[in-house]
Order: structure tokens, then sequence, then C-alpha cells
């Protein structure tokens, strides 16, 4: 008796653990969809997105669909989002994460808004493959130039490795997200891959991208290579 107990014990616990997987991975799908949403509708105003020759030499892409504001933590913000990074390959498999704290540049309530972060060169990707850095102290960040094309006068290039924007209320604008967290999120990992897989992993193309991934990575490709496109034709006139 006591040992079928044990066993209707342990099927449960699993059972509740499987479910509670399930949720997990749906959840993160859903999030992945809504990345890549916010890449398709950024892009589809090239006036006001991400200028070419930024998106063009990205070496990673981050989106955070519905980063939480001044409610969760006062003056800060809170949310989960997942990223990719280019390799010999493509585009890497979206790695989750969630990003914690930090000082807005402009403080829009308690809102929730989009926020994209382009990782601009190989020390902003050192520090995001690290699977756990701060913008503004293991990656210097700044608001990212917004329009058709980043004028050869900012000096965005020799500042940032990681240029942050956020959409609100229609709006896009490059916004300062300085001392913002960002960590790997280890259970959304589990949940979309099946196991642990580390950041670097994911990021340098060793795991391949798990179904589901689609509407994110081919946003982020089609706009990337589109804008590579755009800069190649620029460099020709």
């Amino acid at each position: 008796m006591r040992k079928l107990a044990m066993v209707v014990l342990v099927a449960t616990l699993c059972s509740a653990a499987w479910a509670e997987g399930g949720k997990r991975r749906a959840a993160e799908l859903e999030r992945i969809q809504a990345a890549g949403r916010v890449m398709n509708e950024i892009m589809a105003a090239p006036d006001k997105g991400i200028p070419t020759n930024i998106l063009s030499d990205a070496e990673c892409v981050a989106v955070v669909p519905s980063l939480l504001k001044g409610g969760f933590i006062v003056g800060g913000a809170y949310g989960k989002g997942v990223a990719t990074c280019r390799t010999a390959k493509g585009w890497s498999a979206p790695a989750p994460f969630r990003i914690e704290g930090g000082s807005f540049g402009l403080q829009i309530g308690g809102e929730a808004v989009d926020l994209v972060m382009v990782i601009m060169n190989e020390r902003g990707m050192r520090a995001l493959l690290s699977s756990k850095f701060k913008l503004g102290a293991d990656a210097s960040a700044a608001a990212g130039p917004v329009g058709r094309h980043a004028e050869g006068a900012t000096d965005w290039k020799m500042r940032a490795q990681v240029l942050t924007y956020s959409r609100a209320r229609g709006v896009f604008a490059g916004i300062s997200l300085n001392g913002a967290a960002i960590h790997q999120d280890k259970d959304d990992t589990r949940a979309l891959f099946g196991h642990m897989v580390s950041f670097k992993s994911i990021l340098t193309g060793v795991a391949a991208a798990p179904a589901g991934s689609e509407p994110f990575l081919s946003a982020v490709e089609k706009h990337a290579a589109a804008a590579k496109a755009a800069e190649q034709g620029q460099g020709q006139k």
C-alpha cells in the first residue's frame, strides 16, 4: 500500500512538473512571436525605425516585448525577452533572458513599452555572452538614433556597445537605459530547449534553434539582410 502511494505521489508530481513546463514553453513561444512582431512593425516604417547602417552592422539583436516600467521597481523596469547573434551559419537560436532595474532616460508612468537592444561590436557581444551583465557598467549603452540612415556626425559607433530603443503609444525612439541588469532566464531556457543550455552555446550557434523560433529569427534575418543590401546600394552610388 505504501509503495502504491509513493508511485501515485511521484506520478502526480511528474505530471504537475510536465504541465508547468508546458505552460512555460507556451509562454516563451508567445514571447518569441511577439518579439518578431515588434521587429516587423518597427521596420515597416524605415523613416522611424532602426537605421540601416546600424542594423546591417549589428552583432546581436535583443527584444523585450511589453517591458514593464515603474510599477515593479520604482524608477526602473522588469521584463523578459529573447536575443539572437550573428554566427557563421546565420542568426543563432533565440536565447531567453530577463532584464531588471535600470533608469530610463524618459519616464512614461507605469505603462509597458517594447524594448529593442542592438549590440554593435565584439565587446558588447562578449558582455551578452557572459549571460549576466549591467548596461552602462559591463557594456556601454546609449540611446540609439532613429531614421533611415544614422548620420556620420553622430558618435554612437565610438561610444556605445549597446544601442537601446523603446516604443510606446506607437512612438519609436532611442532611449537611455543605464544600470539595467540582464541575466539568462534559466527556467525559460529549459522550457524552450527541453534542457539547460548555456547562453554562450545558444548565441554562438552551437545549439540548434528549437521549433517555434521562426517568427523572431526570420524577422531579424529579413530586416538585417535588407539593411545590408541598402547599405551596399548606398556605397555604390
